[in-house]
């Protein structure tokens, strides 16, 4: 056994960071030369009384090994024999070429650069203390308790099997999540009938909490259970409440008379917000626990492999994203129900119900390959205490007799070491650049609720393809895709030859720059959406409409204007009229005597005037006097016949409609529909079912039930509202720039806070990160909430002004903020800490140079 000369136990920089993360206490063997045997590895005493590791057998890695940590009161010798005194007992059977991993100089273990090699992790377990280290390529050391088994899994082309259950896992999560989302504020407007701002309000909300809930999700993981009991504890929580609020979303849980509206829409948003309050606590609470859980997996000297299953996780999450926006809107737009037909929320929101309880069910599977970290304690948790020690102690000295102090986190000097007042002031700076940001994601969010309400006041017909409102959302998952390498790889390197600096902070300001510009965008569209707006009576104005249901030619003469019409062409434009002077009305036809018309129109409203004879006529009080909103389209039917008839939708059945009159509006989403006429005067060789017209978004239109001449029934179509024309591609432009706008904002911001912060600090920005983006959600519910415009483009506007505002201070923060390199600011205090350690352990009094006295 080759012994180490006393001066190659100095601590490497990897053995630093070992003792730095687990303090290591390492006893003499008590027998120099002893030899103990545990499978393939080897303990001996060295020649400093000091004990060294190695695995003489061993050359190559071995998947699917187990290595146990044991702590044995007596280790066996080579020959068979119980070896007395304190030990070691490594067991890593057949698993790793340790060849000379390491020993111990007293106090830690030691791992001679020379010799160390990329292998797999080494248990090393000390008898007489509770502590243990993972030593691997890197030096870095994890404490474990007295006993512990770390299953090294089977690995799959290098990589660790568990990770392929996690990336499912994170997949059919994003896919429930966003899938849910994608058709949230649909649900709010359309099912439970809540107007665009209270919509937007709870949405808003909704969102808010999955952003908070992360913070409580890593106290939980790392204070308590631990990442797999967190993320299995949470999921199903999670799944619960995906399940709720599609139960909430059926229409005949209440629908008792089954006419197709819940009798008691109460019990329908009790259970929305159980559910949504379920799903809040979930989502976020694994959020910061899968991602991490996935990394554990890995050994030291697999760093590659880490970085590309983060690579595959993200991609998982865009993945899961992508799909599920494109696949609930077209299950949302499907008709389902028991006792009566709509739009099927619950087969919308039961696929991510289901996509869910799939996602905790693999990650279940799973368990046994895992790697599980037992739970060290929350940094976050740490810099609190710290952060309120110093304010507190500042506060108790705030006497003028108490003398200053450079930083007022030098506050907690009496408690907490420098090192971590040091990381702390470090996160504190980022943290105070973070005050800004919550404007951007204010804007940023709304893609899912105000831009989606957009367009469902604008046309889906895009070329042969018709896209749903909240189908949109896509062009930013596909967008995400498509330009974070073009990014990374085009316009980054193409800046940088230009010789123009462009650093995290200016890229943040430019993204907020384009977050603006989009919002500006919408606006414009929202201008344009106005003004193809059809034009309804205000004030004291009535509009009338006049409908020719009889075979003859009529003469209509309002004040002011006179209209002839006959039943295959009739006069289907509204008339405006002030209804002071709406006085006079007279109906003639050819032969037959002048008929005055004495009824009282109802200022600001639309009628229509059903004529069918000089002495015959209905007045109808239109019950639409705006456009059908959340892109749907009202039809109404109207009886030309001489008896009444009950029509069907859908094979629903709608009212009776009584001879010479017309029936209420009804909703109905776009695509082709059926209707069928029953009366017990349509002859059986007559046809009665029929097919509307392809209904688009925002129309509303009547169909006069009238005969042919062979006596059987026949609609007409006549457009009462035309459907929207402005087209969703005219949104593009605004998504495209604010996907810009998020690429050099958003992954931008993650690189320069993970820059500018300690390694075991890079929790506690996340948290503050998570943080921005739920208060940039109260901000759009405080907007909402107030409502101070009428006009949708005004608020649109009032955003875009806000952030740039915003930015300007941004930029002006940004340009005052120096840049540090933590790694440098950690490496310093490493090299105090070891040459304080250096002389603390030195046996030998230091001398004068000069004199060689003691010091």
């Amino acid at each position: 056994m080759k012994a180490w000369p006393s001066d190659t136990h100095r601590t490497s920089p990897g053995c630093w960071a070992a003792q730095d993360a687990t303090r290591q206490l390492t006893t003499p063997t008590g027998s120099e030369g002893r030899l103990a045997k545990k499978g393939n590895t080897e303990t001996t005493g060295a020649d400093d009384g000091s004990t060294v590791v190695r695995d003489p057998v061993a050359e190559e890695p071995v998947p699917g090994c187990s290595q146990t940590v044991s702590h044995p009161t007596s280790v066996s010798s080579g020959a068979g024999q119980r070896a007395p005194g304190p030990g070691i007992w490594a067991h890593a059977s057949g698993c790793v070429d340790t060849r000379l991993w390491g020993r111990g100089d007293g106090d830690h273990v030691v791992l001679p650069a020379e010799e160390r090699r990329p292998q797999k992790l080494l248990v090393i377990a000390l008898w007489n203390v509770r502590t243990a280290a993972l030593v691997g390529e890197h030096g870095l050391a994890r404490s474990l308790f007295q006993t512990q088994t770390v299953s090294l899994c089977q690995n799959c082309f290098g990589y660790p099997l568990s990770i392929f259950f996690i990336v499912i896992n994170e997949f059919c999560e994003r896919f429930s999540y966003y899938g849910m989302r994608a058709i949230l504020i649909l649900y709010f407007q359309r099912f439970l009938g809540w107007n665009d701002n209270l919509g937007t309000a709870i949405y808003h909300t909704f969102v808010a909490l999955c952003y908070m809930t992360p913070v409580l999700g890593a106290l939980i993981a790392d204070s308590w259970l631990g990442k797999f009991k967190t993320i299995v504890s949470l999921s199903i929580v999670y799944t619960i409440g995906q399940v709720v609020i599609a139960v909430s979303s059926i229409n005949d849980l209440t629908d008792f008379n089954h006419d197709g509206i819940p009798d008691n829409i109460s019990v329908h948003v009790a259970l929305s917000m159980v559910g949504l309050a379920l799903i809040a606590l979930g989502t976020g609470g694994i959020k910061p626990c899968v991602s991490a859980f996935g990394g554990d997996q890995f050994e030291e000297g697999q760093e590659k492999q880490r970085n590309r299953f983060f690579s595959i996780f993200y991609l998982a999450i865009n993945a899961g994203s992508l799909l599920s926006t494109i696949i609930t809107p077209m299950l949302r737009v499907q008709v389902c129900g028991i006792h009566s037909k709509q739009s099927c929320y619950p087969l919308a929101f039961g696929v991510p119900a289901a996509l869910m309880a799939v996602s905790l069910i693999v990650f279940v599977i799973g368990s046994g390959m895992y790697k599980n970290v037992q739970p060290q304690g929350n940094v976050m948790a740490k810099v609190a205490s710290c952060v309120g020690f110093a304010i507190k102690n500042r506060i108790r000295h705030r006497s003028k007799r108490f003398p200053k102090r450079e930083h007022w986190l030098d506050w907690a000097t009496e408690k907490y070491d420098e090192r971590l007042i040091s990381q702390i002031k470090m996160v504190t700076r980022v943290m105070f650049l973070y005050i800004p940001l919550p404007m951007f994601w204010a804007l940023f969010d709304q893609q899912g609720s105000r831009w989606t309400l957009q367009a469902t006041t604008m046309s889906g017909k895009i070329g042969i393809m018709e896209i749903q409102p909240d189908q949109m959302q896509t062009v930013n998952a596909i967008l995400i895709v498509i330009l974070v390498p073009i990014m990374d790889a085009v316009v980054y390197p193409l800046i940088a030859k230009c010789g123009f600096n462009f650093t995290s902070l200016k890229r943040m300001v430019v993204g907020m720059l384009l977050a603006s510009m989009a919002f500006v965008a919408a606006a414009i569209v929202q201008v344009e959406i106005e003004k193809t707006l059809p034009v309804f009576p205000k004030g004291n104005e009535v509009q009338i409409k006049v409908l020719n249901i009889g075979n003859d030619i009529m003469t209509i003469s309002f004040p002011g204007t006179t209209v002839t019409v006959n039943q295959t062409s009739p006069k289907s434009e509204f008339m405006t009229f002030n209804a002071d002077k709406l006085t006079s009305i007279y109906i003639s036809s050819t032969g037959s005597p002048v008929t005055l018309v004495t009824h009282n129109f109802e200022q600001g409203h639309r009628h229509t005037l059903l004529v069918w004879g000089p002495n015959n006529y209905q007045v109808v009080k239109d019950g639409l006097n705006q456009k059908p909103e959340k892109g749907q389209n009202g039809i109404r039917f109207v009886n030309a016949l001489a008896e009444s008839f009950n029509v069907t939708v859908d094979e629903q059945l709608y009212e009776n409609v009584t001879s010479h009159n017309a029936s209420e509006y009804h909703f109905f989403s776009s695509g082709e529909k059926s209707f069928t006429i029953n009366s017990s005067e349509i002859l059986q060789h007559c046809e009665n079912k029929f097919k509307t017209s392809y209904l688009e978004f925002g129309s509303a239109y009547t169909y006069v039930i009238t005969r042919k001449d062979n006596s059987c029934p026949t609609p007409m179509i006549f457009e009462d509202i035309a459907p929207n024309t402005v087209s969703m591609a005219l949104q593009i432009p605004q998504y495209f720039l604010l996907t810009c706008g998020e690429v050099v904002f958003s992954v931008t911001g993650l690189e320069f806070s993970y820059s500018q912060a300690p390694s075991n600090m890079k929790s506690v920005l996340q948290a503050g990160w998570l943080l921005t983006v739920a208060f940039g959600n109260f901000i759009v519910l405080i907007v909402a909430g107030a409502g101070p415009f009428s006009e949708q483009w005004a608020e649109y506007v009032l955003f875009a002004a806000l952030l740039l505002v915003v930015c300007i201070i941004f930029a002006i923060m940004a340009r005052f903020y120096t840049y540090v390199n933590p790694a440098e600011i950690d490496a310093q205090f490493d090299t105090d800490e070891k040459k304080k350690y250096l002389e603390q352990s030195n046996p030998h009094p230091k001398l004068d140079p000069i004199s060689q006295t003691q010091i």
